[in-house]
Order: C-alpha cells, then sequence, then structure tokens
C-alpha cells in the first residue's frame, strides 16, 4: 500500500475514533441521548471496518489514543442542543474530508475505496441528517 493511502486509511481511523470519543463524552453528560446513542455504535462499526482494512493489507493498527490517554477526549458542550450542532459541523467536515482528501488518495484500492466511500455516505446521509433534526429541536 502506498504511503498517502496508508496516510488516508490512519486519518480516516483516528476521524471514527475522534467521532467516538466526542459521542461518548456526551453520553456521558447527557445519559442515552439519541442521535448520539444511536450514531456512537455505528462509528464503532466503522472503526471496525477499516481496522479489517489494514489487516488486509497487513499494515500495523494504531494505537486508539483515546483509550490509552495519549489523546485527551473533546469535552461535551454545556447543552444537548449545542453538541448536536457540533455534530453537524463534523458530519459536514467529515463529508469533505473523504471527497477532499481520503478518496483521492485511495483510488488505486477498489477495496478500501468502498469502504471509504460507505462511511463518507453515511456521514452525509444519515448522521448528518439525524443531528440536524436534534440541532433544530433546541
Amino acid at each position: 500500500m502506498t504511503p498517502d493511502a496508508v496516510a488516508a486509511l490512519g486519518s480516516a481511523l483516528q476521524d471514527e475514533r475522534h467521532a467516538e470519543a466526542f459521542y461518548a463524552a456526551v453520553i456521558a453528560k447527557f445519559g442515552d441521548a439519541r442521535p448520539f446513542s444511536n450514531i456512537i455504535n455505528a462509528e464503532r462499526q466503522h472503526e471496525a471496518m477499516l481496522i479489517g482494512l489494514y489487516e488486509t493489507y497487513g499494515v500495523a493498527v494504531p494505537e486508539n489514543g483515546y483509550a490509552t490517554g495519549a489523546l485527551i477526549a473533546p469535552a461535551a458542550p454545556e447543552t444537548l442542543a449545542d453538541a448536536c450542532k457540533i455534530g453537524v459541523e463534523a458530519e459536514l467536515a467529515n463529508r469533505d474530508l473523504y471527497d477532499g482528501n481520503l478518496l483521492p488518495a485511495v483510488v488505486a484500492y477498489p477495496d478500501i475505496t468502498l469502504v471509504m466511500q460507505r462511511l463518507r455516505d453515511a456521514s452525509e446521509e444519515n448522521h448528518l441528517p439525524a443531528f440536524q433534526r436534534c440541532a433544530n429541536r433546541g
């Protein structure tokens, strides 16, 4: 695998782990609040899909800095509505990250492209609308 493809895979994995850490912080503060309680499970599935690609290509899986304490988990904001607004911004940024950087870096790898396209589409088609509904509820 090319260095650019490995870097793209690492960026995708880090993005999933960061999202999971933020959603966990929101759940810890506000309880089993939707859509966070649903989407955190999706992020875990996405992480597992990416780890599967690392294993397929025989590339060492980077440690989860949030799990080891090497990275500080993002804090939950003051209100659930603010958390939802952050979720909207994060999903838009995620879509743009995949479109602008990650997918172009893995175009030579159809299996990685397929997984990353699914993750990108999940952000835009599932997670983004859920966070938008949550943000609009106030």
